[in-house]
């Protein structure tokens, strides 16, 4: 712990200050346009604390965080970390903190002991303290075994906690996660959390965490809201839900088919959000002290019951009323589009059959004696932690990876004879983002649009309505590249919808998606 933590304990008692921004600023050039990426930033994170930085994609929330490390200046505004300027004295900073990105540079073709090796000769750490230090990072992250693996051979989850080892080889004073647990199973985040917080309660460390997960986000100490580079709110996650007492419900309708209950509820004027939960729908409610009632779709035999407002809640009334006006009122409901359900029996049979499938690597199973079939007009879920064979399936359905074997049929196409023949007929967005990183927004979607034979006004009318649909008209001439993720993740849906496929296959398409 700094010497200053203990002669400056903080004012009435408070824990001391780790990491302070006074009215930051940056600009950033986007071709001939000018980004200003954060306007006026101030706030603190206290020593012993996890702070959270929550926004939506663009917010700003990486840009910040590379400032606080020292790798970008401000333009305006300063930043102290305990007690030290960073722009001034930005080496001296760098040897305080450990800062892990969103792409960090894991070496795939080395073992993790080799990547433990190479962090620990960047950050000075001397031979004679390696060994008891990886003992103790492989055992905090249950990494033990793997010490002799390559590195590319790991699944999501353990890259990441890979990642987070090699940024504590020397364990740092201050610790700065840009979304470490974006793309990583349930039970991975849950690992990757409870070792955040073992540094926290047993070392004392300091944590700036930014995270696309609500439920992350209400696990912090302090939470603070980006929204187009400028601060929304900053509390505990409990101030934020407290804001918003008496608007959630939870709606039930009996027999009612919760995905058309949702969109009928999304449609209503009153809701602002409505997302299926358990045997329901919560819904907010535009209004601070709504009739229940009122929240019913007409013609829907339902019930609405007030619950507690959690974290989620107060965020998504905060960001609509930045969207809508102080009100937050005017447009408070979205028209939805309700869903058509296709009886499989009508539509000739299932639209995807899986029996028996197994896909073999080497002497490794990816895939082993899978079977299931998908209707028409169905929203069918694969569940499963990294390295269950999700991605695998996918691409073999895609006709894109041919199966050990077992049958597999697409549009009623057998993929072993007519692979093509099927992918005309379907729409394929993988979960590492696959577009062409060099080119802009405008000329992926022309690129795709005529790898699927669309020409002339028939071309000019779907990337119109890519644009539009996906709100990407702003970044239309941004390189793909460069853009935020959940951007990204437009853009590659779009691009998989140009030819208005019948069937369409998402590998985790809102993996580190902000909220909204």
């Amino acid at each position: 712990m700094p010497e200053n933590f203990r002669e400056n304990p903080g004012a009435d008692g408070a824990p001391p200050v780790a990491m302070e921004l006074s009215g930051v600023e940056r600009r950033f050039m986007a071709g001939k346009r000018v980004v200003q990426a954060l306007s006026g930033v101030s706030f603190t994170v206290l020593h012993g604390r996890i702070t959270g930085l929550i926004g939506p994609d663009g917010a700003g929330k990486t840009t910040l965080m590379r400032l606080c490390s020292g790798l970008l200046l401000p333009d305006a505004g300063k930043i102290t970390v305990m007690g030290t300027d960073v722009a001034a004295e930005p080496l001296a900073v760098q040897a305080s903190i450990g800062y892990m990105p969103q792409r960090f540079g894991l070496y795939e073709d080395l073992s993790v002991r080799e990547n433990l090796d190479l962090y620990a000769d960047l950050q000075g750490v001397q031979y004679a303290e390696r060994e008891a230090r990886y003992s103790e990072l492989m055992h905090m992250t249950g990494m033990a075994r793997f010490m002799d693996r390559l590195a590319g051979r790991l699944s999501g989850g353990m890259k990441q906690k890979l990642g987070l080892a090699c940024t504590l080889v020397r364990p740092p004073e201050l610790l700065l996660l840009d979304e470490p647990t974006v793309g990583v199973d349930p039970v991975s985040r849950r690992e990757l959390w409870a070792i955040v917080s073992r540094l926290v309660r047993d070392q004392g460390m300091s944590v700036l965490l930014s995270t696309a997960y609500l439920d992350e986000a209400e696990r912090c100490d302090d939470i603070v809201v980006l929204h187009e580079g400028k601060i929304l709110g900053r509390g505990g996650p409990a101030a934020f839900s407290a804001k918003v007492r008496g608007r959630s419900f939870l709606v039930t309708a009996g027999d009612t088919n919760k995905r058309t209950l949702q969109e009928s509820l999304s449609a209503r004027p009153e809701v602002l959000d409505a997302v299926i939960q358990g045997d329901g729908v919560r819904v907010v409610s535009c209004s601070d002290d709504p009739a229940p009632s009122s929240l019913i779709p007409p013609g829907i035999a339902a019930e609405a019951v007030a619950v507690p407002p959690r974290f989620e809640d107060g965020l998504m009334v905060l960001l609509h009323k930045q969207r809508t006006g102080p009100s937050g009122e005017a447009e408070c409901g979205s028209p939805g589009k309700a869903f058509q359900t296709i009886n499989a029996k009508e539509n000739g049979g299932p639209v995807i059959r899986v029996m028996d499938v197994k896909k073999r690597f080497g002497d490794f199973y990816a895939v082993d004696g899978v079977s299931f079939d998908v209707a028409g007009g169905e929203v069918f879920g694969l569940l499963g932690a990294n390295g269950a064979g999700k991605t695998t399936t996918f691409r073999m359905l895609c006709g894109l990876l041919p199966a050990t074997q077992g049958h597999l049929s697409v549009a009623g196409v057998d993929l072993r004879f007519a692979a093509a023949q099927a992918r005309a007929r379907i729409g394929y967005m993988s979960q590492k983002f696959s577009l062409y990183g060099n080119l802009s927004v405008r000329q992926n979607l022309r690129f795709f649009a005529s790898a699927y034979n669309l020409t002339g006004a028939r071309r000019a009318e779907r990337m119109g309505w890519a644009l539009s649909e996906f709100e990407l008209a702003e970044v239309a001439d941004a390189t793909s590249l460069d853009l935020p993720l959940g951007f990204k993740q437009r853009l590659a849906m779009a691009c998989s919808l140009m030819h208005e496929p019948d069937i369409l296959f998402l590998d985790e398409p809102t993996s580190g998606v902000d909220p909204l």
